[in-house]
Parts: C-alpha cells; sequence; structure tokens
C-alpha cells in the first residue's frame, strides 16, 4: 500500500484529535534516516520529538531489550520488582543536578511525570495550588493541559480544568518579556489570586519545548529557586524534552546553577521504550502513601533495561559533546541563512535543541504561514521538521544526536534551499 492508501485509512479509523504532522507511513528507521512504505528516504530532525537522542534502531538498546524480553516481558514493579527497576533509580538519582540525597519514581509518559510531581508536591507541603509558565507544555491529561500554558490546539474544547492553577509569563528577550517584568507577574500572583502559604509547587521548563524552545535565563531561574526556598514551594523542573544529552548537559538544569527540589524526566530516556520518571529530594518524594504513586506499566522491563543502556551509550559515545557539535554546525549554517532571510527573525539553539522563528521584518508580526509551507515542503525534500511556539511560527530541529556529520549537513542544506525557495515566493 502507498502512503496515501495508509492515510485513507488511517483517516477512516483514527480519529481526528490524534493528528499526523506528515502523511507519510514508517517501513523502518536507522540512526537519523526513516524509510516510508514507498521506500522514500528521510533525514529525521524530529528524532521523535526528542525521543531517539540515541538515533533509531540502535543496535545496542535493541539486544538489550531482546535479551530482557527472553527472560519477562512483565511482572509490575510494584508486585514484584526487579534489579533493572533499582539499577535505574540508583543511576537517575545520581545523575540528577545537585548534592541533595534523591529518590524516584517511574511511571510512563512524560505526563505521568508531571502529575505524580505534583501529588509529591501537594503531600510534601499539604498545599494545592500550583504556579506555571506562559508558553509552558506539560501534557494533555486535565491537570497537565490546565499547566500547559498553550491553547492551541492543546487546550481548546477541553474545559474546564482543576482550580488552583495559576500561570505568569516566562521571560523571553525575543518577545520583550524580561527577568524582571515575569518575576513582578508572580508576585502579582501572591498579591492577587492565591498567598504563597497555599502554592504547593512552582514548575518550569528550563528550556520551553512547544513553547518556542527559549531558554530560562540563569538570574531568573535562581530568583525563582530563592523564591520558593522564601515560602516552603517545591520547584520542579520539568525536563521531558530537555533532558539525556539534548541540551549539550545531561538535563538543562546544569546550565541554571540551581538545584530542583523535583525533577520530570521521559522522552529521550530509553531511546524509544515508554518509560518517565520523576526524581526528586527524598524527604519530598517520601511524602506520599505507600501505593499512592506507580502504575500498572510503571517502569515496565523494557523501559528500565533499554533507559540503563541508554545511559551508557551517552556516556561511552559522549552526547553531550555531541550535542554541542551539532549546535555550532548549525548555528553557522543557519546563521549564514539568516543573513539572506529576512523572515528569519531569531535562530536559537542549545545543543541540540535548535530553532528558527519566522517574522515580518517590518512589523514583528508571526509568520505562520511561512512556518506552514516550511513544514508542507520538507517531505517532498526527505526531510522530517516539526513545528512549535505559542503563535505557530517557529521551525524545531532535534536531531539525534548520534546523527553522521555529513547527514546533518545535507538537511540543514535541504532546509535552507526550502526555506530560500519560500522567501523568494514570497518577497
Amino acid at each position: 500500500m502507498t502512503n496515501n492508501q495508509w492515510h485513507e485509512k488511517r483517516s477512516q479509523v483514527i480519529a481526528n484529535g490524534m493528528g499526523a504532522a506528515y502523511p507519510l507511513y514508517v517501513a523502518k528507521a536507522k540512526n537519523a534516516h526513516i524509510w516510508d512504505v514507498e521506500g522514500n528516504k528521510y533525514i529525521d530532525f524530529a528524532a521523535g520529538i526528542a525521543v531517539t537522542n540515541t538515533g533509531h534502531s540502535n543496535q545496542r538498546i535493541i539486544e538489550a531489550v531482546k535479551n530482557q524480553i527472553d527472560q519477562f516481558s512483565h511482572t509490575c514493579a510494584m508486585v514484584t520488582p526487579y534489579p533493572s527497576f533499582v539499577e535505574l533509580a540508583e543511576k537517575l538519582t545520581n545523575l540528577a543536578p545537585g548534592e541533595s540525597q534523591k529518590k524516584a519514581i517511574f511511571l510512563t509518559t512524560g505526563a505521568e511525570a508531571v502529575e505524580n510531581a505534583v501529588k509529591v508536591a501537594r503531600a510534601h507541603t499539604k498545599r494545592s495550588g500550583v504556579i506555571a509558565f506562559k508558553g509552558g507544555f506539560h501534557g494533555r491529561t486535565n491537570l497537565t493541559m490546565g499547566l500547559t500554558g498553550k491553547v492551541a490546539p492543546y487546550k481548546a474544547g477541553f474545559g474546564p480544568f482543576p482550580g488552583e492553577i495559576y500561570h505568569a509569563p516566562y521571560p523571553n528577550e525575543f518577545h520583550g518579556v524580561s527577568n524582571e517584568q515575569s518575576l513582578a507577574a508572580l508576585e502579582d500572583i501572591f498579591t492577587c489570586d492565591i498567598e504563597p502559604s497555599r502554592v504547593a509547587a512552582i514548575i518550569f521548563e528550563p528550556v520551553q519545548g512547544e513553547g518556542g524552545f527559549y531558554q530560562a535565563p540563569t538570574e531568573w531561574a535562581q530568583r525563582i529557586r530563592a523564591i520558593c526556598d522564601k515560602h516552603g514551594i517545591v520547584l520542579i523542573a520539568d525536563e521531558i524534552q530537555t533532558g539525556f544529552a539534548r541540551t549539550g548537559k545531561m538535563f538543562a538544569t546544569e546550565y541554571l546553577d540551581i538545584e530542583p527540589d523535583l525533577m520530570t524526566m521521559a522522552k529521550g530516556i530509553a531511546g524509544g521504550f515508554p518509560i518517565s520518571a520523576v526524581v526528586g529530594k527524598s524527604q519530598i518524594m517520601d511524602a506520599a502513601n505507600v501505593g499512592g504513586l506507580g502504575g500498572t506499566y510503571a517502569g515496565s522491563p523494557m523501559g528500565c533495561t533499554a533507559a540503563l543502556e541508554v545511559l551508557k551509550v551517552i556516556e561511552e559515545q559522549q552526547l553531550c559533546h555531541a550535542a554541542l557539535a551539532i549546535e555550532e554546525v548549525a548555528s553557522k549554517n543557519l546563521g549564514d541563512l539568516q543573513r539572506k532571510v529576512s523572515s528569519i527573525g531569531d535562530i536559537r539553539a542549545l545543543g541540540a535543541m535548535i530553532a528558527i522563528e519566522f517574522t515580518d521584518p517590518n512589523s514583528g508580526a508571526p509568520l505562520q504561514q511561512f512556518t506552514k509551507d516550511v513544514i508542507a515542503n520538507a517531505q517532498g525534500s526527505g526531510l522530517i521538521l516539526l513545528s512549535c511556539g505559542i503563535k505557530a511560527n517557529v521551525i524545531r530541529l532535534l536531531p539525534p544526536l548520534t546523527i553522521e556529520p555529513e547527514v546533518l549537513e545535507e538537511g540543514l542544506d535541504k532546509l535552507s534551499e526550502i526555506i530560500l525557495s519560500i522567501e523568494g515566493v514570497n518577497s
């Protein structure tokens, strides 16, 4: 069957709400390449939304999981646990930033990790309020939609959302939101909406993902840490998209020189096998009642085994260094492109989290259609891209950290050709 035939079949059996960025159907994938059912080959600059940091079909991870399946596939870790469950927790608690003693729990999805981090914070503080930030993305469940600071498509039509969730502006130099404005808005929440003694947690992304790849300033993050310390508020760092070497460090929080109380992890943790985690300070993590945390598939044997192998690959292949090398190449390539394309308003990169924001060169207005055209032309050029941004005018690049240098260059050249052609049509 062709891509179009599969897409027609999909439209008959999959709900419209579960969208597909591209009408192509994957037959196989290897490292930074994907082949569809028609044999077309693509360079993957999405990595399953920052999941396959270690590349598609990494042979080491495949072999580790095959060996695990030969032993057993499921027992439920809350009934009869297994060594890999404990080993992974030991590894992650040692890797998490800060000197505090830490503990972990495992779940299945990023949204579950966020929900459980909030549960832990509420159990520890005996409070209910949560503060998040505009432009943030934390998941598609009811609570995490409430925390998410972007309406379309994630929240539209799905309300009402849980109460006692409040949003402050995220600092954003490109859009004129200073550290002081963000912090002043947070103080306004304390003055006008909820007293700090009723706030259980503040949650933030050290680099906003869906919001547009905006990085938290170090000074701002440190002042948020100080505010949390002053008021006894749990600080949650959502590292779901930024974790596991993606930004050039194991976790992006390391750039901020702070220790979060809790961290949420998922995506790149296991090379494509579903598992997520909450890692945090032991005295906070132990606040929940026995049996209050977990899930049937939480910390599956395959997920734990894959994650342990991912950590080995990151260390042995120096993927933090690889992410920084990707940043260097992409920044130079895209910087050259920006000088030719007036519609590129900003380029941002932290490791292999790279963003191109399209704005009108005269008014600064977001160019959503330009962004849509880039995405629409990518498939025909053999490239897989993702968009993001609260105003849907950002292209984000998330290549596997194992991408070969020549493939990275080829993909960037393809992207430049697409953007130059669209700029030429619009000029």
